[in-house]
C-alpha cells in the first residue's frame, strides 16, 4: 500500500460557490477603498454617491451581496438561474456608486460564475449563460443612453470584453478535460483488450493440449467399446480426469493472469479475502481508517472468486488513499448461499480514478465480468463515491 498523499491545499478545496463568495467580497472591499484618498493619493479615485454610506446605500449593499451569496451556492445545480442572480447583485449593488455603467468591479462575480459554468456544464448551457452576461451590458448601456443619462460606453465595452475572455478561458477548460477524459477511456479500452488478447492466447494453449489429449482417449475407449470394455471405462475415465483439470487449469491461469497485473504487491502467494484485515489494518496506520464489516456466515470460495473479490477491495480502497481526499472509507462484505456481495464506499469528493494497479475501474470491471458478475461504481448522491459488486457462486461448491 503506498504512503498517504499530501492534502490539498485550501485554493484546491474551494467549490466554485466559495470563489464566486470571495471574489464578491473583495470586489466589494476594492470599491469602497477607492472612495477614500489612500495614502500616495491627492483624492479619492472615485467620490462616493451620496447614498452609499446612508441606511438605504447599507441596506441595497446587504441584499446584493444575499443575492451574490444565493447564486454561489446555486452555481453547480441551477447554473444559469445562479447567473441570474450575480446579475442582479451586480445591478441592485450599482445603484448605489451613482456610475454610469456595470462597473468592472461589481460584475467580476458574474464573470467569475461565467467561467464556472463554462468549464463545467453543456456548450448550450454556457452560450445561453454568454448570452445572458454580455446581453445585460448592453441594455444597462442602451437604457440609459434612450432615458438620456450619462451612460458609460467604453468602460461597458471593456467589461465586456473580459466577460467574453472568461467564457473562452473556461470553455478551453472543458475541451482539454473531455479530451484526457477520451483518452483516459480509449487507454482503458486498450488496456482491456490487450487484457483478453492475453487471456484468449492462455486459453488456446491450454485447452489444445487437454483437447488433443482428451480425443486421443475417446478414440481409444471407442475402439475397444465392444471387445475391451475394462479398456473403454480406463479411457473414459481419463477423459473425465483431464476435462476437470483443464478446468481447473483454466481458473488457475485466469487467476495468475489477474494476479500479475498487481505488480509491486509482494505477495508470495495469491491474496484472498482472509487479507482484507491485514489491508485495512495497513491502510488505517497510512491514514485513512479502513472499517470492515461482515454479513452473513463467511465461508471458503473458489481461489478465483476469493482474489477477485480482494483485488476489487484493494484496488478500491487505494483510490480512496489517493483519490477521495477523505480520511474514512468502509468495506462491507456479504455472504449469502448464491453470491459474495462487496460493497465499498467513502465520503470523499468522488473520484473514480484508475490507480498505478491493473486499470483502475475498467479492470475490476473486467474480472467481474470474467465471473459472471454485476459490477457499478459512481458517485454517491449524498456527497462520496461507491464501488459495488456481485459476484456469483458456482452451483457445484456452494
Amino acid at each position: 500500500m503506498s504512503a498517504t498523499p499530501p492534502p490539498q491545499s485550501l485554493l484546491k478545496r474551494l467549490s466554485p460557490g466559495d470563489w464566486t463568495a470571495i471574489v464578491w467580497c473583495v470586489s466589494t472591499l476594492f470599491t469602497l477603498l477607492t472612495t477614500f484618498r489612500l495614502p500616495g493619493e491627492l483624492q479619492p479615485s472615485q467620490w462616493p454617491a451620496a447614498q452609499l454610506y446612508r441606511w438605504d446605500g447599507l441596506l441595497f449593499l446587504a441584499v446584493s451581496t444575499a443575492l451574490a451569496f444565493r447564486g454561489g451556492r446555486l452555481l453547480q445545480r441551477r447554473p444559469l438561474r445562479a447567473l441570474t442572480w450575480t446579475i442582479l447583485a451586480a445591478v441592485l449593488d450599482t445603484t448605489t456608486l451613482g456610475v454610469g455603467e456595470l462597473p468592472m468591479a461589481q460584475y467580476l462575480t458574474t464573470i467569475v460564475a461565467l467561467y464556472f459554468i463554462a468549464s463545467a456544464h453543456p456548450r448550450r448551457t454556457a452560450l445561453i449563460a454568454l448570452a445572458l452576461a454580455v446581453g445585460t451590458l448592453a441594455v444597462y448601456v442602451s437604457v440609459r443612453l434612450l432615458c438620456g443619462w450619462v451612460a458609460g460606453t467604453g468602460p461597458e465595452l471593456a467589461v465586456a470584453l473580459v466577460t467574453v475572455i472568461a467564457w473562452l478561458l473556461g470553455n478551453s477548460s472543458r475541451q482539454s478535460r473531455l479530451h484526457a477524459e477520451r483518452l483516459s477511456a480509449e487507454h482503458a479500452d486498450r488496456a482491456v483488450a490487450a487484457e483478453r488478447l492475453r487471456i484468449a492466447r492462455e486459453m488456446h494453449d491450454t485447452v489444445a493440449h487437454s483437447i488433443g489429449i482428451i480425443a486421443l482417449q475417446a478414440g481409444a475407449a471407442a475402439r475397444v467399446a465392444g471387445t475391451r470394455p475394462e479398456a473403454a471405462l480406463a479411457a473414459m475415465r481419463a477423459v473425465e480426469n483431464e476435462g476437470r483439470e483443464t478446468l481447473a487449469g483454466l481458473r488457475r491461469m485466469l487467476v495468475a493472469l489477474r494476479a500479475a497485473d498487481d505488480g509491486g504487491t509482494g505477495d508470495a502467494i495469491p491474496a484472498g479475502l482472509d487479507d482484507v484485515d491485514r489491508l485495512a489494518a495497513t491502510t488505517t496506520a497510512a491514514g485513512v481508517r479502513v472499517e470492515v464489516r461482515r454479513l452473513g456466515a463467511p465461508r471458503r470460495l473458489p481461489p478465483e472468486i476469493d482474489l477477485s473479490a480482494f483485488r476489487i477491495i484493494q484496488e478500491s480502497v487505494t483510490n480512496v488513499v489517493r483519490h477521495a481526499g477523505t480520511s474514512r472509507c468502509q468495506v462491507t462484505l456479504r455472504y449469502t448461499d448464491d453470491d459474495l456481495a462487496l460493497e465499498i464506499t467513502d465520503e470523499g469528493r468522488g473520484h473514480g480514478a484508475s490507480t498505478d494497479t491493473g486499470f483502475g475501474l475498467a479492470g475490476m470491471r473486467e474480472r467481474v465480468a470474467l465471473l459472471h458478475g454485476e459490477f457499478t461504481a459512481a458517485p454517491r448522491p449524498d456527497g462520496g463515491f461507491r464501488v459495488a459488486a456481485r459476484l456469483p457462486v458456482p452451483a457445484g461448491v456452494r
